[in-house]
């Protein structure tokens, strides 16, 4: 089962949980992965069984960016916040060039999310075949 990591900054939350929501149905077919604001939303409303990490502040980041790493993500959905400054900037900056250097897909706004969920779900598809 492949695995997909959710990440989403504070006022992105409610983004995240929209996203989810839109695609339930085919993110029941991965291992979820999320920090841990953000799975335990996500477990809250969907009941999709999401592993939870630490907090990104906590080293949540960096704990996924080690499963980037290890190669155990097989694609990664980040939902930003651009304009606010985030005090673990340098996990979200290792985490991003993780994804570069493992040619792990990484998605970083909810139009970006929808296309590579879109890759996802054929691949998949393809895979059942």
């Amino acid at each position: 089962m492949q695995t997909i990591a959710l990440i989403a900054h504070d006022k992105k939350k409610q983004e995240m949980l929209d996203f989810v929501d839109h695609h339930k149905d085919l993110l029941r077919h991965f291992h979820l992965i999320a920090t841990r604001t953000t799975g335990t939303l996500i477990n809250e409303h969907f009941h999709l069984n999401v592993e939870t990490m630490m907090s990104g502040p906590l080293g949540g980041d960096q704990q996924i960016g080690a499963r980037v790493a290890t190669e155990q993500v097989d694609y990664v959905i980040f939902l930003r916040d651009p304009l606010t400054s985030q005090p673990h900037e340098p996990d979200i900056n290792a985490l991003l060039r993780l994804c570069d250097v493992h040619n792990i897909p990484l998605a970083t706004n909810r139009r970006s999310a929808h296309i590579l969920l879109q890759y996802a779900d054929q691949k998949l598809n393809k895979a059942q075949s």
